[in-house]
């Protein structure tokens, strides 16, 4: 971490100690949510190992120091995690989401316990299903979702800590409901409902109301709203155990989002650099 630079505020999930700020993975790994175009933008930048270095680097600035995503199929998202551990002498606890193979077969459950195992031969310290795999799992009439303690236990078996990807809000009320071994649960909010299954009203109350802590996705709904609209929301509307992810495309919109987030949470108006303008008689403000 810089010298004096101020850090970043913490939550404890699982018995770990987490920063209220997670660090994003799409706009390192090329997953814009808007076009093959963008995605091809973030690929060309950031499948330099240096250039994601400089991004993790400015995280841990703030003691931003855990990072989601599917690291289980990011070798150079890997690679560049141990290259910024070795030249800060910091950890970054890894919060990997794997697609598992939730298929009802012995071969199916063999490959799932496979891919944990992968998981925790990475040092994740969290294991957390994506949403693709656990929504396959959920039964909305009997409020459940079924087997899911199977793959729960693989998690905690393989010395990683449980939780799972909630895209449908209705995850964590049937998992608090049936007391199943997660710790954490990962929600999309955004003050846009991008991607929201429902209003956002009903999901902020879920949030409120969940037995674990949340990690938030897509705070700025995948760039439809600005850093300040998006992460003031976030950090307004949660509770003081919730997180948000963040991802950034360079260190200036690491140290410019953190500085937002800042702001939020102190309730003042963040220090930022105006925009640029063609026209400077448009900026109300000189």
């Amino acid at each position: 971490m810089s010298e004096g630079q101020k850090q970043f505020p913490r939550t404890v999930v699982g018995g770990v100690s987490l920063p209220r700020m997670l660090i994003g993975t799409n706009w390192i790994l090329g997953y814009s949510h808007t076009g093959h175009a963008a995605d091809q933008m973030i690929a060309a930048r950031n499948r330099d190992i240096d250039a994601i270095c400089g991004i993790l680097e400015a995280y841990l600035d703030y003691g931003i120091n855990a990072i989601m995503g599917p690291l289980c199929i990011s070798p150079g998202l890997i690679d560049a995690i141990r290259r910024t551990e070795q030249k800060r002498g910091q950890e970054i606890i890894l919060i990997d989401t794997p697609t598992l193979n939730v298929n009802d077969s012995a071969e199916a459950r063999a490959e799932a316990r496979r891919l944990v195992k992968q998981s925790a031969g990475l040092g994740s310290k969290f294991c957390l299903p994506h949403h693709t795999c656990v929504e396959q799992l959920v039964d909305k009439n009997k409020e459940e979702i079924r087997r899911i303690s199977d793959y729960l236990s693989m998690i905690r078996d393989a010395g990683m800590i449980p939780g799972f990807s909630a895209h449908m809000p209705e995850v964590i009320l049937y998992s608090d409901k049936n007391g199943y071994d997660a710790e954490t649960y990962i929600q999309i909010f955004n003050c846009a409902g991008f991607m929201m299954q429902i209003e956002i009203e009903t999901v902020s109350r879920i949030i409120h109301e969940a037995k674990k802590p949340v990690m938030t996705i897509k705070p700025m709904a995948a760039g439809r709203l600005t850093p300040y609209v998006g992460i003031t929301f976030n950090f307004a509307a949660l509770r003081g155990v919730d997180m948000v992810t963040l991802g950034a495309f360079t260190p200036d919109e690491v140290h410019e989002d953190v500085e937002i987030a800042f702001a939020a949470l102190e309730h003042r108006f963040p220090e930022l650099e105006r925009r640029s303008s063609p026209a400077a008689s448009q900026t109300l403000l000189k």
